[in-house]
């Protein structure tokens, strides 16, 4: 059986303006350096033992016409003054032989931070769930360990990536975050 499972994953973000739509998110794809190649939305998942590594590393180990596995969140306004936010939230146990977690979100009239801190604890709270555990994020956060304590024995680290933007008079605004995926 060929299988299909990312050994590494780098974040990305853009944003793009533009009078068109379609060349907005163009934009956007080419400040988060992922536009020369063809993207495959998928779910959520962060495989067992997979490394998170720094966007540039991830960037030269791939080439143009590559069709890419990524977890995306994306959205445009033509709006002037609107507020738009994109944002992928990680989480990962302590164990890195379980899967972890990437959320996708966008909002308007959320700030960078907001974004963010939505995305990674919608993706702490579906990773422990699927580990029999439910749990308020308020309760169970350390902030001087930055990670949620769910039992004695596991503990959950997230982090996101974000990208806002205000729209502009005239032109399409899109802001993108990702996850890709590199098997």
């Amino acid at each position: 059986m060929n299988t299909i499972v990312p050994s590494k994953i780098f974040l990305t973000k853009g944003m793009g303006q533009h009078k068109e739509k379609l060349a907005s998110l163009e934009i956007a794809l080419r400040e988060a350096g992922i536009a020369p190649y063809n993207l495959v939305k998928i779910t959520s998942i962060f495989p067992p033992k997979c490394s998170l590594i720094p966007r540039e590393e991830g960037l030269k180990l791939l080439h143009p016409g590559q069709i890419l596995f990524l977890v995306m969140s994306d959205i445009a306004t033509d709006e002037a003054h609107r507020l738009i936010s994109a944002s992928i939230g990680l989480a990962t146990s302590n164990d890195r032989n379980h899967y972890g977690y990437l959320s996708e979100h966008h909002a308007y009239g959320q700030t960078e931070e907001e974004a963010g801190e939505y995305a990674a604890d919608l993706a702490a709270y579906m990773l422990a769930t699927t580990l029999g555990k439910t749990f308020d994020t308020k309760q169970i956060w350390e902030e001087e360990k930055n990670l949620y304590s769910i039992s004695s024995s596991l503990s959950v680290r997230t982090q996101n990536i974000t990208q806002n933007a205000k729209g502009k008079k005239g032109l399409w605004t899109t802001v993108i975050a990702a996850a890709v995926c590199i098997p």
